[in-house]
């Protein structure tokens, strides 16, 4: 058992990822956690995005949270934005590079990567 102040350590260091992954903002980025999207990668992306967040300063804009399966395992990991107002975006073989992308130029500058969604990757 750890001590109350160990835990309360533990607590402080991790309140950030914690933070990041409740609440109730105008974007959230899911990212697809189940066995299949964590065998392809899933979690160094859930990763790369909540630190992307976290060090950009957009926690209070943007929530990152994981789900389980989102049903089209043969394009994980799967990434999904949901922004108020606006039809969600599904990106597909997600990375730790492209995940710094979308972050940098979707959630960001508000302009999708259409070249990493799901309806470019039907359309190869």
């Amino acid at each position: 058992m750890k001590s109350l102040a160990e835990l309360a350590a533990i607590r402080e260091k991790m309140k950030d990822k914690v933070v990041l992954r409740e609440g109730t903002s105008t974007t959230r980025i899911v990212v697809g956690m189940a066995t299949c999207g964590i065998a392809a990668g899933a979690r160094p992306v859930l990763n790369a995005f909540v630190d992307g967040v976290n060090k950009e300063g957009l926690a209070s804009d943007v929530v990152v949270s994981q789900t389980g399966c989102i049903g089209i395992c043969q394009y994980e990991p799967v990434v999904e934005v949901h922004e108020a107002g606006k039809e969600k975006v599904t990106y597909v073989k997600m990375t730790v590079e492209k995940a710094e992308k979308v972050l940098k130029e979707h959630i960001k500058g508000g302009k999708v990567v259409t070249e990493y969604t799901i309806t470019a990757a039907q359309n190869v």
